[in-house]
């Protein structure tokens, strides 16, 4: 973006010196070209461009159809969340980054909290139901969040039944998501050494009847989109970034593993016990946006084969706990939801109260005031849909982190915006965008 000009007036006003600012990037944009005495055109695509996802601006410099130069512009849905979240205690962070990414927000959670787990010492001591149970999640939200890809970027080039076949099987997802979790999205459900909850009664056999309905509805996208000749039209050979680009562009996920490269931390640095789980990583090998369309489809198809597998062994494990059993960290869980909405039943009021005047302090204090972490810093990362999803963390030995960053794989991704698009047309700027599957909240946290 061209920088704007300041100017300083000299004179002293009342309240000290007076700072005058001027020009941007569009009269510096204009400026150039008189200067160069060249006709230029230059396209605000965006930020409320309906082919766009999100609040994402596009500037867009054309020679006819041809797009000459393409630039981002982001920070229209900036939410402050990571300076919010070194104001609230370990636990209440997860209310805020599952706010980022909103079609994938349980990868989030799982981020931070493996992060936070990691802190204190206690990865080994999460009990393996509430690991099964958020690889469970991760996995249903994946298949959520590749429907909105696909769905989106067919409405984008006109393939709209795409679209409406997309959401529709996404609420079949947010449904079963709803069922365990209360919520459709921003669940707060993971939590530092566990989770906030058991599945529901009856959720597993829930989850196996529509698993079905999935299957078939991925396999009607499929009949649509691969091998129909209007779609391999506007996607072979469209937005094309190869390997070196990738790496040079710390590019990650489904536009990586177009390349023919098959990189999935679920492999490569396994977490939640994905190591014990069977399943393929789904790679490409032509670097467009037809390929990244194709492991998405492929995805979902492994997604539903790994959910099958934590199925299996939840009805193995049977009953058992879903947070870790030190008081001194774990957030009370398998609460029946009260009157208040809020978890806090009658039955456990009473079996606190009823336990110790000590044990009702500690509720109280850890709930108000939060447990501490051990001073230290950690990074860890996850495979969301749209690749590697990190967390750093850092701690001074407080209740609340010192500091908290995340590394969203969209922000990153968004560099190849350029990349993809200079030399083509301005209608193949679209698909390029949404072979990236950008999610603004992500970019701009």
């Amino acid at each position: 973006m061209a920088e704007s000009t300041i100017g300083v007036d000299t004179e002293e006003a009342e309240e000290g010196k007076v700072f005058n600012s001027s020009g941007g990037d569009w009269a510096d944009i204009a400026e150039e070209a008189v200067s160069l005495g060249e006709e230029r055109i230059v396209v605000n695509m965006g930020p409320q461009h309906p082919s766009t996802h999100g609040v994402l601006r596009l500037i867009l410099e054309i020679d006819g159809e041809t797009v000459t130069e393409a630039r981002c512009g982001i920070g229209y849905l900036h939410t402050g969340i990571e300076k919010n979240m070194e104001f609230r205690s370990w636990t209440q962070g997860v209310t805020f980054c599952t706010r980022m990414d909103y079609l994938s927000p349980l990868y989030q959670e799982a981020a931070y909290c493996l992060g936070v787990e990691k802190l204190l010492g206690i990865t080994d001591d999460v009990p393996e139901r509430a690991s099964v149970i958020r690889v469970l999640l991760m996995e249903l939200n994946r298949i959520s969040s590749h429907l909105v890809a696909l769905g989106t970027g067919g409405m984008e080039i006109g393939a709209l039944t795409v679209m409406t076949i997309g959401f529709r099987e996404r609420e079949v997802v947010l449904h079963l998501l709803e069922l365990i979790t209360g919520l459709r999205m921003n669940h707060a459900f993971i939590r530092p050494g566990g989770l906030a909850q058991d599945l529901p009664p009856g959720a597993i056999d829930r989850i196996r009847e529509d698993i079905p309905l999935l299957r078939k509805g991925i396999s009607d996208i499929e009949k649509l989109s691969n091998e129909n000749p209007l779609v391999k039209a506007r996607l072979q050979d469209v937005g094309h970034l190869d390997l070196t680009g990738c790496m040079a562009l710390g590019v990650t996920g489904p536009i990586l593993r177009s390349t023919g490269f098959p990189h999935d931390l679920r492999k490569t640095e396994p977490y939640c016990g994905y190591e014990t789980y069977d399943f393929d990583v789904q790679t490409w090998d032509t670097s467009d946006a037809y390929g990244r369309m194709r492991i998405r489809i492929n995805e979902m198809k492994e997604s539903l084969k790994i959910i099958e597998q934590t199925l299996d062994r939840l009805q193995e494990l049977g009953p058992g706990p879903v947070m870790i059993g030190d008081k001194k960290i774990a957030w009370p869980a398998q609460l029946a939801i009260g009157g208040d909405g809020m978890g806090n039943s009658l039955d456990h009021i009473k079996e606190i109260m009823g336990t110790s005047m000590e044990a009702l302090i500690h509720h109280f204090k850890l709930v108000t005031e939060g447990f501490r972490v051990p001073a230290g810093q950690v990074y860890q990362a996850v495979e969301s849909p749209r690749g590697e999803l990190a967390v750093h963390l850092v701690s001074d030995g407080g209740t609340r982190p010192y500091r908290a960053h995340f590394r969203d794989p969209s922000f990153h991704n968004l560099q190849a915006m350029a990349a993809l698009s200079e030399g083509g047309q301005v209608a193949d700027v679209i698909v390029a965008v949404a072979s990236i599957d950008p999610v603004m909240g992500g970019c701009d946290r």
